[in-house]
């Protein structure tokens, strides 16, 4: 894939973009996020959700997930194009400006683990590839181009990437690639019996099936105003990214589970790309769509090292986003060798569980209540206890991520999912952390600590 045709951008800092360097228009940000919204990962976590739910439920889930989730990431992207800055700056104002360190930290760890998952689901379906069609194995090899390629279209910039690359020619090769695989499965013989199927399992529920959906727009979060300060109306940054990350979503999440009933897939990058042979029939075409969509997760992990980069500018404004980026692409691609598939169901819903209550308290603070503070060097106690509120109360119904911590909790309380299988940890998480918000706006002084 080339990656040069175009200059690298300028290295716009963390202060707001001036209007005349904000040239996405809402269908920019349409392909930008229908585009980051389709690859292989979000197949395998759609995959995820059947045989356990039927394909009924599940496709009711796959909707309400969706336009929960799409809803307040286009809302978040809304805002870092009327302040002109990336996501972790919006939280100056709300936390204080040492407060946006620690979701800027955290959001940097996650990315690092997101670009892992990346590189290691891109390599090992290109080595699967490689193995089919030349009968030999070079795993290794296809990690280090996966992340070189990211790495590039990394120092690129997001403009660069979303109109010269996606708009001219990946975009539109991966949203081909869908379709005809959308074709396949859906003519593939007892498609019908399959979908009418009752659901055969005890995980995912309704709930915990409800959170799995949310957890993929809701994982965009703190990354959405990096690209969408860009935009040049809020209303194009609102609509753009709504309409193409929720087609995207409910497609590949109901693609994914359309896999696993109609082609027998495994919920695993192996077990996708094998159900992508099966319904092409073991073609060259099969291989084709595979490497297709290989080269489209590259646009995921690219999104992933460059906001990384960013969250660490909120932190340390003077080092060059360059030297970030390099950095996190030389660190996720050593951790790609180690991850698993649990690791990476884990993994999902604890970003769930950090971040849904984290944006609970922004909707709060920016849309529900004025004088949010200032950018000041102070703390700003009640926006942090509500975020920790709303953390736990995620925990409390649905406990999640490593086995001591699950175990832990399971000492203190019994979780509410175990009697409520239908409950949704992502919403109550979310409407706590933003009623404590307002609870508690004593606390949310707006005054720096060297005024107080």
């Amino acid at each position: 894939m080339a990656v040069a045709a175009g200059p690298v951008e300028p290295e716009w800092g963390i202060d707001p973009v001036p209007t005349e360097a904000r040239r996405l228009s809402g269908f920019d940000l349409a392909v930008l996020w229908g585009d980051l919204g389709i690859g292989l990962l979000v197949l395998v976590t759609g995959a995820l959700l059947v045989p356990a739910l039927g394909f009924a439920q599940a496709f009711g889930v796959i909707v309400i997930g969706s336009a929960i989730g799409v809803a307040l990431l286009a809302l978040v992207g809304a805002a870092g194009t009327a302040d002109g800055v990336p996501t972790m700056v919006l939280f100056r104002p709300i936390l204080g400006r040492t407060g946006s360190y620690l979701p800027s930290v955290l959001n940097v760890a996650q990315l690092i683990g997101w670009t892992a998952v990346e590189l290691w689901a891109i390599s090992f379906v290109a080595d699967l590839v490689a193995v089919e069609a030349f009968g030999f194995e070079a795993r290794g090899l296809w990690l280090v181009a996966a992340a070189l390629i990211c790495t590039a279209l990394a120092l690129w910039g997001p403009v660069g990437v979303t109109r010269v690359w996606m708009e001219r020619f990946g975009a539109w090769m991966i949203l081909g690639i869908c379709g005809a695989l959308t074709v396949l499965v859906l003519s593939q013989d007892g498609i019908g019996a399959a979908l009418g199927a009752p659901g055969q399992g005890s995980w995912p529920t309704i709930g915990s099936g409800l959170d799995l959906v949310i957890a993929m727009p809701i994982s965009w979060l703190p990354l959405v105003a990096d690209y969408n300060r860009f935009a040049k109306t809020t209303r194009g940054s609102f609509g753009g990214t709504f309409a193409g990350y929720l087609i995207a979503n409910v497609w590949l999440y109901t693609l994914g589970a359309l896999l696993i009933l109609g082609a027998g897939a495994d919920p695993s990058p192996a077990g996708i790309a094998g159900g992508i042979l099966a319904v092409a029939g073991g073609t060259v075409a099969g291989l084709l769509f595979l490497v297709g969509l290989l080269a489209g997760e590259t646009d995921e992990a690219f999104a992933d090292i460059y906001s990384g980069a960013m969250s660490m500018k909120n932190v340390f404004p003077r080092v060059p986003r360059s030297a970030f980026v390099i950095a996190i692409a030389i660190v996720s691609t050593a951790l790609a060798g180690w991850l698993t598939m649990e690791r990476y169901e884990s993994f999902l819903f604890l970003i769930g569980s950090v971040f849904v209550p984290l944006f609970g308290v922004f909707v709060a603070e920016r849309y529900l209540r004025a004088g949010t503070g200032d950018q000041g060097h102070g703390l700003r106690a009640g926006p942090l206890v509500a975020w920790a509120v709303g953390f736990l109360v995620y925990h409390w119904i649905a406990p999640t991520g490593p086995a001591w911590w699950i175990d832990w909790l399971g000492g203190i309380a019994q979780p509410l999912s175990a009697d409520a299988s239908w409950l949704s940890a992502s919403v109550p998480s979310f409407v706590a952390a933003g009623a404590t918000a307002l609870a508690l706006r004593p606390l949310s002084s707006p005054r720096t600590r060297a005024e107080r």
